[in-house]
C-alpha cells in the first residue's frame, strides 16, 4: 500500500542579508536540509531532537505554511512541494496542524464557536446549522463543555485552549495532523490528558499524525515510528520499540540517556524498569550554525567516536540493525554503549 505521505530531499534553506540598502545575500540558514520519510494511513511518526534542529519548520513545509526550497511531498500520490493556492485547496481539510502555544494560535477576538468551525467555513463545509452541530460534537470529543461555545479564548486554561485547538483541526475530517510540539507550552499533569487524548483519537479516528516534540518519554506514548532529527537532517528512523531499546546512532543514544528512567504518577514517562542501567552520555560542545554546518557528518564535532571519514563523507542514512524499516546515518553505528 502506498504511504499517506511521502518526502523526499525536502529542504528549506532561509537566505541571510547583510546590508540596508542593496540587501546582499552572504549565505543561507539550513533550517532543513535533504530529508525524507514516510507516514502511512492511520499511522502516527514521532519528529524528535533538539530545539533548532528544523522539526517545526518541517512541520510547516508538510502543510504548505511554508515554501520548500528543494525537494518533494508527495500526498496521497500528489507532490504538492510548490503546488499553488488553487491545486492546495482541495488538500486543505485533509491535512491539519495543531500548533505549539495554545495562547497565540487561536484569534482572542473570536468565541471557541467561531474558532473551531472556521475552518469549515472556509472550505465551504455543511450549512452554518451543520457547522454548528459540528462545533458541539467537537467540543464533546475534545472533552469541553459545550456550554463553552460562546467563550473566548481568554477565558480557558493552557490546556483547554490546546484542546480547542485539537478541535479545530478535526473539524475537517483530516486524514493527517501535524502536531508541532502540542504539549510543551504545558504543565507536566496537563501534558498526560493531551497526550491520552491525542492518542484515543488517533486510534478511534484512525488519523495519520506526524507529532513534532523534543520530549522522548512523550514521543513514546504516541508514536508508531520515530524519526531524530539533528541539524536539519534525519539520522535515524526505526519503529517506537527498536529505537528506544536498540538505537544505533550516537546522538540517539545519548538523547536517550536522559530520559529519567521512571515517571510514575502522570503516566507519560519511560516504564519503570525500562532501559534500566542505561549510561549517561554527555555531548560536549554546542550545536554548530545550521548557516555554516560541520562537512561530511553534522554531529561529528560533538561525537566521542569520530574518526576522519566522518569529515570528509557524510554517511547515508541506510538500513541497518536487522530490523525492518530501521535507517541510521552513521560510519560507526552502535559503538557507544545503549
Amino acid at each position: 500500500m502506498n504511504p499517506l505521505l511521502e518526502v523526499s530531499g525536502l529542504a528549506k534553506h532561509f537566505p541571510v542579508r547583510r546590508g540596508a540598502v542593496l540587501a546582499r545575500r552572504v549565505g543561507a540558514v539550513k533550517a532543513v536540509d535533504g530529508i525524507g520519510f514516510t507516514v502511512a494511513r492511520g499511522e502516527s511518526l514521532g519528529l524528535v531532537g533538539e530545539s533548532g534542529c528544523g522539526k517545526s519548520t518541517t512541520g510547516r513545509l508538510i502543510t504548505r505554511l511554508l515554501e520548500p526550497t528543494a525537494g518533494a511531498i508527495r500526498y496521497d500520490g500528489q507532490d504538492i512541494a510548490h503546488a499553488g493556492r488553487r491545486e492546495l485547496m482541495p488538500l486543505r481539510g485533509r491535512i491539519q496542524m495543531v500548533f505549539q502555544d495554545p495562547y497565540s494560535s487561536l484569534n482572542p477576538r473570536h468565541t471557541v464557536g467561531e474558532i473551531i468551525a472556521a475552518p469549515m467555513a472556509s472550505l465551504g463545509i455543511g450549512s452554518r446549522t451543520g457547522r454548528r452541530d459540528r462545533v458541539l460534537e467537537l467540543l464533546e470529543t475534545v472533552g469541553l463543555d459545550a456550554a463553552h461555545v460562546h467563550r473566548y479564548p481568554h477565558e480557558f486554561s493552557g490546556g483547554q485552549r490546546q484542546r480547542i485547538g485539537v478541535a479545530r483541526a478535526l473539524a475537517t475530517e483530516p486524514e493527517l495532523i501535524v502536531a508541532d510540539e502540542p504539549v510543551s507550552a504545558l504543565d507536566v499533569s496537563i501534558q498526560a490528558q493531551i497526550v491520552n487524548m491525542l492518542r484515543r483519537l488517533q486510534r478511534e479516528l484512525g488519523i495519520a499524525m506526524l507529532f513534532i516534540a523534543h520530549d522522548l518519554a512523550v514521543v513514546r506514548q504516541v508514536s508508531h515510528r520515530v524519526a531524530v532529527m539533528y541539524l536539519g537532517r534525519i539520522v535515524e528512523i526505526a519503529d517506537r520499540d527498536t529505537l528506544y531499546e536498540r538505537s544505533q546512532h550516537p546522538y540517539t543514544q545519548a538523547l536517550l540517556s536522559a530520559v529519567p528512567e521512571v515517571d510514575a504518577g502522570i503516566g507519560i514517562g519511560r516504564e519503570p524498569g525500562r532501559g534500566a542501567g542505561r549510561e549517561r552520555i554527555r555531548l560536549v560542545g554546542d550545536v554548530p550554525s545550521p548557516l555554516n554546518p560541520p562537512s561530511g557528518c553534522r554531529f561529528r564535532t560533538r561525537c566521542p567516536k569520530a574518526a576522519e571519514v566522518c569529515a570528509a563523507q557524510e554517511p547515508p542514512l541506510v538500513p541497518i540493525g536487522g530490523a525492518d524499516g530501521h535507517l541510521t546515518a552513521c560510519h560507526f553505528p552502535a559503538l557507544l554503549p545503549v
